[in-house]
C-alpha cells in the first residue's frame, strides 16, 4: 500500500532556546566558550584525590567547585559529584531559556541525559567504608547516588518536571545520543520541550587506574597542557575529563508562543553500532551514522561548515574517524574545518557530546571555528584541516558532531542556523 505524506504524523522544527555547562574550562557557556576561542587547555595535575601512588596524574578537573554554594552542605552529602554537575548546568539551562515548569505544562516536558558512568565515586567511596569499617557503616544514600540515572531523577525533582525521563547509557557517545533521542521525541510530537544533555565526574583511582590499564590514557605528558593532542602523530591516547552540559530544545511552535530566544535548531541525527568489537573502531558504522543525519536533515555534505570531531586523541580513533569523514564526504573533506575541542576539554565521557553540541551552536552564533590544540607533528594517515592551533573566523550556518563510544555505539547530530525558511527534514522522505 501506498501512503502520502497526510498518512504521517506531523514532524515539528526543534529549536535550541537555552544552554547551561560547567567544564574543566569554565562555570558556564560563556567562560567555556571564551577559552576554547582562546586555545586555552583546562588539563592539569589531578587535586581530587592523591595521585602519587598511582600511575595516572592528570585529568580535567572542574576548578574551584563549591557544590554548597549551590545545594547547601546537607543535600552535598546525599549528592555524587556527577549530579551536582548536572543540576549546576539544567539549572543555567531552564533560565537561561526562560522555560517556567508549571502544573499546566510539567507532563509535556521531558528529560533525556546522558551518563557513560554516572556515580562510580560514590561506589568506590562506599565499598572501601565496607571494607575498613564493616558493612553496616555504607551508607544509605549509596544506591540512589551511584545509579546513572540519578542525575534524570534530581533534576526532575528540583525543577518539577514530570514528563518522560530516561537516562542514555552508551559511553563516549552518551550525551549526543541523549539530544539526539530527546530531539527525536519533540519532532514527532510526544513533548514540546526538553531538557536534555550529558553528564560526567570520572576522576577517581579506581576508574582512572582501569583506563590506564587498558591503554587508552595519554602515556606522557611532562606538561600536562599538551598531553590532549587529538590528530598529532604523537599522540599517545585521551586524558580523562569530567563536566556537564544541558539544553533546552523545543518544537518551533512552543518556542515561539512563549517568545524564547532561538539559538539554533537541530536537523539531522543519526545512531549506529559497529556491531564489531568492544573497544575498537571501524569505519562503516561511523560513516553510515553521519550519512544518516545528514539524510534526514536533507543536506549534501558540503553543505557542512565545521564537523566538531570525537578525536580523543588515541591512534585508533583519529585514523579511524578522519577515514569515515573521507567516506562521507569525499573531496568535500579536505575543504571543511575540522576541530577537536578535547584538546582542551579533555575526554568526559557521557558529557562530552553535549559539550561539543553547545560548540557548535556557539560556532554558528559567533562565526568561529575552535581549534585543535597541540596539533604539531601532521600524521598522513590524519590529513584534513584540523584548524591547527588557533581558531578561525569563518561563516557556520551548518555544523556536525560526532561522539563514538566504547560498544560500538556512533552518534551524529547536525544543527544549523536558525531561519524562518521550512526545514527540509521536517518533510517525510
Amino acid at each position: 500500500m501506498t501512503r502520502n505524506n497526510s498518512d504521517y504524523p506531523k514532524l515539528h522544527r526543534v529549536v535550541i532556546t537555552g544552554m547551561g555547562m560547567i567544564t574543566p574550562l569554565g562555570h558556564d557557556v560563556r567562560q567555556t566558550w571564551d577559552a576554547l576561542v582562546a586555545g586555552e587547555s583546562g588539563v592539569d595535575y589531578i587535586t581530587l584525590f592523591d595521585h602519587s601512588r598511582y600511575d595516572v596524574h592528570i585529568a580535567a578537573e572542574v576548578k574551584h567547585f563549591d557544590p554548597a554554594a549551590h545545594f547547601g552542605s546537607k543535600e552535598v552529602r546525599r549528592m555524587d559529584r556527577v549530579t551536582q554537575l548536572a543540576l549546576v548546568a539544567a539549572r543555567q539551562a531552564l533560565e537561561d531559556a526562560q522555560l517556567h515548569i508549571t502544573p499546566e505544562n510539567t507532563y509535556d516536558v521531558a528529560v533525556v541525559v546522558g551518563s557513560g558512568i554516572g556515580g562510580i565515586t560514590t561506589l568506590l567511596n562506599e565499598h572501601n567504608v565496607m571494607l575498613s569499617r564493616g558493612h553496616r557503616r555504607v551508607s544509605p544514600f549509596t544506591v540512589p547516588m551511584m545509579l546513572p540515572d540519578t542525575a534524570t531523577g534530581q533534576i526532575a525533582i528540583q525543577f518539577g518536571i514530570r514528563g518522560p525521563n530516561l537516562c542514555i547509557v552508551t559511553a563516549c557517545a552518551s550525551g549526543l545520543n541523549a539530544i539526539g533521542e530527546a530531539f527525536e521525541m519533540v519532532r514527532s510530537g510526544r513533548v514540546s520541550a526538553a531538557l536534555t544533555g550529558g553528564c560526567e565526574s570520572p576522576i577517581n583511582p579506581f576508574s582512572m587506574s582501569a583506563f590506564q590499564v587498558m591503554g587508552a590514557l595519554a602515556s606522557d605528558y611532562d606538561d600536562p597542557k599538551t598531553a590532549s593532542r587529538p590528530f598529532d602523530k604523537t599522540r599517545s591516547g585521551f586524558v580523562t575529563g569530567e563536566g556537564a552540559a544541558m539544553l533546552v530544545i523545543e518544537s518551533l511552535e512552543h518556542a515561539r508562543a512563549r517568545g524564547a530566544h532561538i539559538y539554533a535548531e537541530i536537523v539531522g541525527y543519526g545512531c549506529t553500532d559497529d556491531a564489531f568489537h568492544i573497544t575498537a573502531p571501524n569505519v562503516e558504522g561511523p560513516a553510515m551514522a553521519m550519512r544518516r543525519a545528514l539524510q534526514q536533515a536533507q543536506l549534501a555534505p558540503s553543505d557542512v561548515d565545521y564537523i566538531n570531531a570525537h578525536g580523543t586523541s588515541t591512534p585508533l580513533n583519529d585514523a579511524n574517524e578522519t577515514r569515515a569523514i573521507k567516506e562521507v564526504f569525499g573531496e568535500s573533506a579536505w575543504d571543511i574545518p575540522i576541530s577537536s575541542t578535547k584538546s582542551m576539554t579533555a575526554h568526559s565521557f557521557g558529557a562530552v557530546g553535549a559539550i561539543e553540541t553547545i560548540v557548535c551552536v556557539q560556532a554558528i552564533n559567533h562565526d568561529v571555528i575552535p581549534p585543535t590544540i597541540n596539533y604539531r607533528v601532521p600524521d598522513p594517515e590524519c590529513d584534513l584541516n584540523y584548524t591547527p592551533n588557533q581558531a578561525v573566523r569563518r561563516s557556520v550556518r551548518v555544523a556536525m558532531t560526532n561522539s563514538f563510544g566504547f560498544g560500538g555505539h556512533n552518534a551524529s547530530l547536525v544543527v544549523r542556523e536558525f531561519t524562518d525558511e521550512p526545514s527540509r527534514s521536517q518533510q517525510p522522505a
